[in-house]
């Protein structure tokens, strides 16, 4: 029983207890310094639900997360319990430099600590941008407290000439069409104010995009809610509602732990492929079932995914955008598509099974969302390539590739670093022809450090101009969510691991067989074992002295099993044994 002083009607056992429950000075001092504004009724046992919120000036898609934020305390008073904001380390893709992955983990681990140090009893995940929404179920499946995600949602879209825009997606084409004559300079920085019309992240099928459907697919945010524009009103009414969930999920004990099951992995693995997701979803979701301790591998998305059909005609890999995509149906329709591949028994936030809330899905524009039976690609999942040139794997998405490349021999054009790239890409004296083949090295977790999105190369200025607008790249970096084109990424183990991508020399024959599944260099095994990597690449790996980049550079694991730091990985809950006064 609660003997704390004054008049307070018990309601349940709940974590916060361990803070403000009794009669003793370490509960008066939690209560007292919370009392500025809370009432005593605060402390009666109602549940004390944290606000993780992401909001950040330098995080432009997450900068309206605070009036996010003030629908889902409504919804948390309405219910009763007690809504407290917590600000946790943002990550505004678009700014923070060498890249935002570098500092993924540590927004994770950051999280985690403020999670398990404070008395709360669950917590609402406010995320946006590409690495948020990522980080935070990190944290929350390594805390492992009632937890639910409200996606900020894609910005509306913008028009430049009469025509939609892409954001990200433009980006690059655009600059392109620059580089090759196709477009003045000066058009292209008219475009720049017409890019980004409203709040919100990218609105293409990015990578903040994907996670948001990814965070829906998994069961981890109210079903229906990803993918609605943040500009509409409608997202403020289920953050209200989710703020009354939230509540719910404490009474009921409801935990990460009992939602993001091995189940729930392979489902979002079929949306990832049936909504032509980004290749990020792979490192990602790879690191948040790192986290529980889920048996998933990198294979299981070629497995699972590999032969599910494309439904949703949206740029990178179509034509429409993510209001196209809400306003068709948004995921539930596209899931609905799906259900007899995806898992009827996992859970979702809610307590009930994801197929649940299929029954009465519909798609209201075919050109936006296709029917199983008429799907945009017939087989466009994520393909996982294994061979001498990627012993423990690499990427690529069929669906953003050209046809024609998918077998593919010609020989390697070598950069030692991302710098090495930018100095001769465009030098009119660089060997290369559309048969070449990019290799970018030196771009891994350890090597850069951080894997930036640079695998999607800038192809030669001089090949642009001849026509060319794609070639096989490969990278043991990561590419943006919103990039296209026939690019190999995340081959692991990187160059700067010892990986063979390291021992390529310019002038080598590179072999890309998408079908067969295979990456190889085409030397034999005793010549490729006679071989020292480069120096020049080797000077150029990242070697920091101080400071979390130093702690990731010595910690990192490779791509193929997400990328997190080894001492993260696993859950270790949310108890705390100590006392602070």
């Amino acid at each position: 029983m609660r003997t704390a002083p004054g008049k307070m009607t018990r309601m349940a056992e709940h974590r916060s207890d361990q803070w403000y429950a009794g009669t003793d000075r370490n509960a008066y001092i939690h209560r007292a310094w919370m009392r500025r504004g809370l009432p005593s009724h605060a402390f009666d046992g109602r549940p004390h639900i944290a606000i993780a919120n992401t909001a950040s000036d330098l995080t432009p898609c997450n900068m309206h997360l605070d009036e996010v934020a003030r629908s889902v305390k409504q919804g948390v008073y309405e219910a009763g319990g007690i809504p407290l904001n917590l600000p946790v380390v943002s990550l505004g893709e678009t700014l923070v430099r060498p890249t935002a992955m570098l500092w993924r983990n540590l927004a994770s681990m950051a999280t985690e600590e403020m999670l398990r140090a404070n008395p709360i009893d669950g917590v609402v995940l406010l995320g946006g941008c590409d690495k948020t929404i990522p980080a935070l179920l990190m944290a929350a499946a390594s805390v492992d407290l009632p937890a639910v995600v409200i996606p900020g949602g894609p910005m509306l879209t913008g028009t430049f000439r009469g025509q939609p825009l892409g954001c990200g997606t433009d980006v690059w084409r655009l600059s392109e069409e620059v580089r090759g004559g196709g477009l003045s300079e000066q058009d292209f920085l008219k475009s720049e104010s017409s890019m980004i019309r409203s709040k919100g992240h990218c609105n293409t099928m990015g990578t903040a995009s994907t996670m948001a459907l990814m965070a829906e697919s998994l069961g981890m945010v109210l079903p229906g809610l990803a993918g609605t524009p943040a500009a509409d009103s409608r997202l403020l009414e289920h953050s209200h509602e989710t703020g009354r969930l939230i509540v719910e999920m404490v009474e009921n004990d409801r935990r990460p732990s009992s939602v993001l099951t091995r189940a729930s992995f392979l489902n979002a693995i079929v949306t990832l492929a049936a909504v032509g997701g980004s290749t990020n979803a792979v490192v990602h979701l790879l690191a948040i079932a790192g986290r529980l301790g889920v048996d998933l591998t990198q294979d299981d998305f070629d497995r699972t995914g590999s032969a599910v059909p494309l439904l949703v005609d949206l740029q990178p890999a179509g034509r429409w955008l993510m209001e196209d995509f809400h306003r068709a149906g948004g995921l539930l329709a596209v899931l609905a598509e799906v259900r007899d591949l995806l898992d009827p028994q996992a859970l979702t936030v809610t307590g009930r099974p994801l197929v649940d809330y299929l029954d009465e899905a519909r798609i209201w524009d075919r050109e936006v969302i296709s029917a199983r039976a008429d799907p945009v690609q017939p087989a466009a999942g994520i393909a996982v390539l294994h061979g001498n040139l990627a012993p423990s794997g690499a990427v690529i998405k069929p669906a953003a590739a050209s046809e024609h490349l998918l077998r593919h021999r010609g020989p390697a054009v070598v950069f030692d670093s991302i710098e090495d790239l930018h100095a001769r890409i465009d030098d009119p004296e660089l060997v290369v022809d559309a048969d070449s083949v990019l290799i970018l090295r030196g771009c891994g977790p350890r090597g850069y450090p951080g894997m930036p999105e640079v695998a999607n190369m800038p192809l030669p200025a001089k090949l642009l101009q001849q026509g060319v607008r794609d070639m096989v790249r490969i990278c043991d970096g990561r590419m943006s969510g919103t990039a296209y084109g026939t690019v190999v990424l995340h081959v692991a183990p990187e160059a700067a691991a010892g990986g063979p991508l390291a021992l390529v020399r310019t002038g080598d024959m590179i072999v890309l067989d998408v079908p067969q599944r295979r990456l190889d260099i085409d030397i034999d095994d005793d010549e490729l074992a006679r071989r020292t990597p480069s120096a020049t690449a080797a000077a150029r790996y990242a070697e920091p002295l101080r400071g979390w980049e130093r702690l990731y550079v010595s910690t990192v694991g490779q791509a193929d099993t997400g990328a997190d730091l080894d001492f993260l990985v696993g859950s270790t809950g949310h108890q705390v044994s100590r006392e602070s006064h």
